[in-house]
């Protein structure tokens, strides 16, 4: 009796221990799998929110946004990460200025009032106050995150003489790209206004974020807004 016994408890505790064991494994392999399917998870994510609030954008929400308060604080900028991104799904208070498009890099997103963690989240931030298309040195800046269909990261990839387009629904302003350097972190008048100088500056991360890309157009023409040459964006 006793021998059946143990063997009954032997057999229960092996049983047990094989369990957990399964279970160990399996924990360990979604474990893996969320590793490694994390960052195209982040991408889609980010990839959805970016259409979702570029189709959102409109002359209301424009004017909506022209009174809500903006983020300009370049220290608070950092990688986007899955907290950032489940915060803009969520998010309906940040502002949209207008919309981005460069045509030869397959770049469409909407314009952001400011870098705050949802507007870099979502599209391209506006990098000074009260900035305005076709005036001084409008300023963007956007994340590159190594997929060149996400965000900013496809600036790294324009050439001279491509031309980008930015609106306010209202009318289209052409630009030309006529510079392009990496610069450090700290080449902040960069974005500063020239005076007599209507251009465009982009600003992405570059070197694994230790250096920035620095595109930089002159304003070609500005055209009103029409149904068909707002279809670039």
């Amino acid at each position: 009796m006793l021998d059946r016994l143990t063997l009954i408890k032997d057999v229960g505790g092996a049983i047990l221990k094989n369990k957990l064991k399964t279970v160990f494994i399996i924990l360990l392999l979604l474990l893996g799998l969320a590793l490694v399917f994390n960052q195209q998870i982040k991408d889609a994510i980010v990839n959805f929110n970016t259409n979702r609030k570029l189709a959102q954008v409109d002359q209301d929400k424009i004017k909506q946004a022209k009174h809500i308060k903006a983020s300009y604080d370049f220290n608070a900028v950092s990688d986007v990460d899955v907290k950032q991104v489940a915060a803009a799904a969520t998010d309906n208070q940040q502002g949209y200025l207008g919309k981005i498009a460069i045509p030869a890099v397959h770049i469409k997103l909407p314009i952001a009032k400011g870098v705050s963690k949802v507007a870099l989240a979502t599209g391209a931030g506006t990098m000074k106050p009260d900035e305005k298309m076709g005036q001084g040195n409008y300023a963007l800046a956007g994340h590159n995150m190594l997929n060149p269909n996400i965000l900013f990261s496809a600036v790294a990839e324009t050439k001279v003489g491509q031309k980008i387009y930015i609106t306010d629904l209202k009318k289209v302003y052409v630009y030309q790209i006529n510079h392009r350097e990496v610069i450090t972190p700290t080449t902040v008048t960069i974005i500063d206004d020239i005076p007599g100088k209507k251009m465009i500056t982009l600003i992405t991360c570059a070197e694994s974020g230790t250096k920035r890309w620095a595109v930089q157009g002159d304003l070609l023409k500005v055209e009103k807004a029409t149904k068909h040459n707002l279809t670039i964006f």
